[in-house]
């Protein structure tokens, strides 16, 4: 790599340092568009587990193509780095918007925001995939609050049901992260689109009380929350929610697959007929 040149690519800025990868603003020398890079970081090149899963999260990105999921550019097949290249997407993860209290930015997107992150992941389910790390982290939104789902490193196929379904599936390895996993994630039993059904409630919990559903002292004290207790409900924390609103986020945190929304498309019916807030102004009633 000379003066920041990786490929056909001029490194700019880091955007994000991770434990196995930073994220790079860079431009395309042959077209001077802006891009972001994703680049194993140096002192992991020989490391092929971090190789593995880089490639494993590029590769079901370029799979996807949606508007709400971050589009997959170009794939590595270097020796010396390893990295892809995805559109540039700059202004933060809704996280960000947490962390800096920027509240009014969300709330007066919130149910824009809730049905782009159902859509994008109504998409990457029917394309039999399950995210399973669904949180504001994984949630880009720009000033015009438009959203790109992204972070496919632990996405695994859809577990199938049956004998074969078994075999070819292998033993689960249970990953993702504490404050949003399922009680079936977190049992490392086989996952379907609920999982990110209740990650997706986690997150929705969090965005609307400004507090994640489960607080812990330890990291096993918080899972076995969220496999036996029931969270608070989520207009305790915020009274201006609807109870329609109140009552989907939790149904969505439902300990039982069973017991939530069975798909998306369940998820954004019900975004289609109700308010976020009581005082929100007076939406008219979806056209039957």
């Amino acid at each position: 790599m000379a003066d920041g040149i990786i490929g056909n690519y001029r490194q700019v800025k880091v955007i994000l340092t991770g434990q196995t990868t930073q994220v790079w603003e860079v431009v395309e020398l042959s077209s001077h568009r802006h891009f972001a890079m994703k680049i194993l970081l140096p002192k992991l090149a020989t490391d092929s587990a971090a190789k593995s899963m880089l490639y494993h999260e590029a590769s079901v990105g370029i799979k996807m193509t949606h508007p709400n999921v971050i589009r997959i550019q170009y794939v590595s097949n270097e020796q010396t780095h390893h990295y892809f290249v995805m559109e540039y997407f700059p202004s933060g993860s809704l996280k960000s918007k947490l962390v800096q209290k920027n509240y009014d930015f969300i709330r007066e997107r919130a149910l824009s925001i809730f049905k782009q992150a159902a859509t994008g992941l109504a998409y990457m389910n029917a394309s039999e995939w399950v995210h399973r790390d669904i949180k504001p982290d994984n949630l880009l939104v720009n000033s015009a609050g438009d959203l790109r789902i992204i972070d496919f490193a632990i996405a695994q196929r859809i577990s199938k049901p049956g004998f074969f379904g078994k075999l070819f599936r292998g033993k689960p390895v249970v990953q993702g992260t504490r404050s949003y996993m399922s009680p079936e994630q977190i049992r490392g039993q086989p996952l379907d689109g609920r999982a990110d059904i209740y990650s997706y409630g986690a997150t929705l919990y969090e965005l609307v009380t400004y507090r994640p559903p489960f607080r812990a002292a330890t990291q096993q004290e918080l899972l076995q929350k969220h496999i036996v207790e029931k969270p608070v409900p989520p207009a305790e924390y915020c009274p201006d929610l609807t109870p329609e609103f109140n009552d989907l986020v939790s149904k969505c945190l439902a300990k039982r697959p069973d017991d939530r929304p069975q798909s998306f498309h369940e998820v954004l019916k019900a975004l289609n007929q109700i308010r976020v807030y009581k005082n929100d102004p007076v939406r008219k009633p979806a056209e039957t």
